[in-house]
């Protein structure tokens, strides 16, 4: 994907990022914003990426640890449900996380066949960082926007969230 020529440059009204268009390719004609969706995704998990790497982590890693410092330890099984994730990125990440001193698992007392994940001493000390990162990465997102469009902005990705989890249990997703 390459950036097409500035539009707008030096007209009242706009700024540095909307200066620069990127060109959305033929065969995704029938669904920009879908495209932007995309990049979107992708330059925010960059970004993240970069943020976490700072304290030890990758990205989705943060994630598992602020359900295991809110909730504390869990199955396997029950971080995959609440992360919408699958087994084995899971036990990838879980074995990751033990290996770094994040995280301990240890049996499960209700069931033999499980063992329960806990965030470790160490990975507490990790949480008001991880904090930090975040408020960082929320600030870069949403930069120079009001509180209005701010909550605008939230409004719309919790309506398209919610259109795409109806449209992906209707695929069998």
């Amino acid at each position: 994907m390459e950036a097409s020529a500035a539009r707008g440059a030096g007209e009242e009204g706009t700024t540095p990022e909307a200066d620069v268009a990127v060109a959305v390719p033929s065969a995704a004609t029938g669904g920009p914003v879908s495209h932007a969706i995309f990049r979107v995704a992708r330059t925010h998990r960059m970004i993240a990426g970069q943020l976490l790497r700072r304290v030890g982590l990758h990205p989705g890693q943060e994630l598992v640890m602020m359900q295991l410092w809110e909730l504390g330890p869990q199955r396997q099984a029950d971080l995959v449900r609440l992360l919408d994730s699958d087994a084995a990125t899971m036990a990838r990440t879980v074995r990751r996380l033990e290996q770094a001193g994040f995280v301990r698992r240890y049996p499960c007392a209700d069931d033999k066949r499980a063992y329960l994940i806990e965030a470790t001493t160490a990975s507490h000390a990790l949480r008001e960082q991880v904090e930090s990162l975040w408020r960082q990465l929320e600030d870069a997102t949403l930069a120079n926007l009001t509180p209005t469009e701010q909550a605008d902005v939230l409004h719309v990705l919790e309506g398209l969230e919610s259109r795409l989890t109806q449209a992906a249990a209707q695929l069998g997703a």
